[in-house]
C-alpha cells in the first residue's frame, strides 16, 4: 500500500479549514489503496518522510515565509530525503494575510532540491478561505492521493 503524508502547521482556524479539506480529499473512499499518515510539522520523525510514497505540505505564511514548524522537519529530514526520495510527488497548500510568494519560494526551492515532482498546483489562500479555496484544498488532497493508487 503507497503512503501519502500529511505534513502541517495548523496553527490558526483558517489553516485548520484547508488542513480539514486537503484531508477530506486524499482520504476519498474512491482513492483505494493509499494510507494517508497525518503529521504536525513539528512531530514528524525523519523515518516517517523517508518511507512516504507522497507529500502534501501544509503551512501559514509567517513573515514571508513558510512556519519555522515545516522547516525544522526539512531541516531534520532533508540529507537524509535527498537521494532517497526524489521523483516523488507533492502537493501545497498556504494560507498567509500577505507575503505569500515568499513561503512558495522556499517549498519550491525545498522540494526543488530534493528532487520531488509537484502533484498538483498549489492552493494558496489569503484572508478566511472560501468555498472555492476548500474546494480547491479538497482537489489538492484528492489529486496527490489518487496520483499513489496502484
Amino acid at each position: 500500500m503507497a503512503t501519502l503524508l500529511i505534513v502541517h502547521h495548523t496553527p490558526s482556524p483558517h489553516c485548520h479549514e484547508m488542513f480539514s479539506a486537503v484531508v477530506a480529499g486524499a482520504t476519498d473512499p474512491e482513492i483505494e489503496g493509499v494510507d494517508v499518515l497525518r503529521r504536525p510539522a513539528l512531530t514528524v520523525s525523519p523515518a516517517e518522510m523517508l518511507a512516504a510514497d507522497g507529500y502534501l505540505l501544509g503551512t501559514p505564511a509567517n513573515l514571508g515565509y513558510i512556519s519555522g514548524a515545516l522547516k525544522h522537519a526539512f531541516d531534520t529530514a532533508y540529507y537524509q530525503l535527498l537521494d532517497a526520495t526524489q521523483g516523488r510527488p507533492f502537493g501545497l497548500y498556504l494560507h498567509g494575510n500577505e507575503g505569500t510568494e515568499g513561503a512558495q519560494r522556499a517549498v519550491d526551492s525545498i522540494t526543488t532540491g530534493l528532487g520531488w515532482t509537484r502533484g498538483a498546483e498549489d492552493v494558496i489562500v489569503s484572508g478566511k478561505p472560501t468555498r472555492d479555496d476548500l474546494e480547491a484544498c479538497w482537489n489538492l488532497g484528492a489529486t496527490v492521493a489518487a496520483s499513489l493508487m496502484p
